[in-house]
């Protein structure tokens, strides 16, 4: 029941976010902006969250609402793949949000650079995935996760605000994962899509 109120709570707050952005009559603002606040509410009470929190995750956008892009880099070096260590010590593909100024592409081979110290070439998409059908917990806003299979073309891991350090893995010695960011389940889909030349995108 709890998970039925917080899908129902981000689609009250998209309705009132695309309210807002597109009505004209301000009684209907008023509504709108109503609607938002018991929507926000209705998380910070669900989530435990405090509701300045929820507003900053929740709230913060106007116009129609879509999903946030992430992009993950898949690299590998003899059928072993690259993850970083975070600063939480767990291990993720180099990656994160889509900058606003950068396509796919140029926003994989950047975080590429700032997380691992690699420059690359983004050569294949892998897959397309709704995080929500694959990564808990569960985020209060909508994400499309975007797996790119790369090269390298040179550089070495350097001290980064991000990441302690990298290291390939083979898949029976992967360390402890950033779930929330990449499962076990995605990097099998990557060493599956790296060893066949025939890879067709998956996309959910």
């Amino acid at each position: 029941m709890e998970d039925k109120i917080l899908k129902w709570a981000i689609e009250l707050q998209s309705l009132a976010q695309a309210g807002l952005y597109y009505g004209k009559d301000i009684y209907d603002i008023e509504r709108f902006q109503r609607i938002r606040e018991i929507a926000s509410e209705m998380v910070a009470e669900k989530s435990g969250l405090s509701l300045e929190k929820v507003n900053d995750l929740f709230c913060c956008e106007t116009g129609y609402q879509t999903p946030k892009l992430d992009t993950r880099a898949a690299i590998f070096q003899e059928d072993k793949i690259l993850l970083v260590q975070e600063r939480n010590g767990k291990w993720s593909l180099p990656g994160g949000w889509v900058d606003v100024a950068c396509s796919i592409k140029e926003n994989t081979i950047k975080e590429v650079w700032e997380e691992a110290g690699l420059e690359v070439s983004a050569d294949r998409i892998i897959a397309i995935e709704d995080r929500d059908k694959h990564n808990k917990p569960e985020y209060i806003y909508k994400v499309c996760k975007v797996f790119v299979l790369c090269t390298v073309k040179g550089g070495e891991f350097k001290k980064n605000i991000e990441t302690l350090q990298s290291g390939y893995f083979s898949l029976d010695e992967l360390p402890e994962l950033s779930e929330d960011k990449n499962s076990r389940e995605q990097i099998e889909m990557c060493f599956e899509a790296y060893k066949n030349p025939d890879w067709k995108v998956f996309f959910d």
